[in-house]
């Protein structure tokens, strides 16, 4: 099975224990407080869909625009682009930001989609919830077929406004730090250009 690896480090990537405090600290703050019950809620609605993406028998190529809808209903898609963009989003125009994070959207929704895609058959439990200083942790077991259990982990702000994950992580790789360093490398091999970027990343 097709495990996520983390790539070699950018000049973008700050490090691991850095992550989600650097996320919540450019977010606005909430206008209501963020429950235990909230943040569990909205992981089973996701998992709830994601069980049922992958077990709809739709096509590869459908299972992916599903994922997307999900990617875009239930993360903080714009805080995820910014961050994974990291110093290069300062410099980036209202314009430039926008077509990226539409864009990232696309390329985060497939990518993790593939993942997802490996659990036919199978299915995620969310199994508990814990606050961790400003957001919540909600941990969820994935069951697939013909292999062992392991643990797909969200954390949950409502610091966009509203209740919505701001980070995954499957089997321990951290999606933000992936990203981060991921995105980081691909515009240094274009040189720092963010428009080649956005136009790689719609078909990657």
């Amino acid at each position: 099975m097709t495990r996520f690896t983390n790539n070699s480090v950018s000049r973008r990537f700050f490090g691991m224990g850095v992550a989600a405090s650097a996320v919540a600290a450019v977010l606005p703050k909430p206008a209501f407080a963020l429950t235990a019950a909230s943040a569990e809620k909205l992981i089973n609605q996701l998992v709830g869909q994601i069980n049922s993406v992958i077990n709809s028998g739709k096509s590869e190529r459908a299972m992916y625009g599903e994922f997307e809808k999900i990617f875009a209903r239930y993360a903080d898609v714009p805080t995820i682009a910014r961050y994974a963009l990291g110093a290069d989003a300062r410099s980036a125009s209202a314009a430039q930001m926008r077509a990226f994070t539409a864009a990232f959207q696309g390329y985060i929704s497939r990518k993790y989609g593939r993942r997802f895609r490996e659990f036919i058959g199978g299915r995620i439990e969310v199994k508990s919830t814990a606050k961790v200083k400003s957001f919540f942790e909600v941990k969820t077991t994935a069951f697939l077929r013909g292999e062992s259990p392991f643990e797909v982990t969200f954390l949950v702000s409502n610091r966009s406004g509203k209740d919505l994950f701001f980070n995954m992580f499957i089997e321990g790789i951290n999606l933000l730090l992936t990203e981060r360093t991921e995105i980081g490398a691909m515009l240094d091999r274009r040189k720092g250009n963010l428009d080649a970027l956005i136009n790689d990343l719609k078909s990657a």
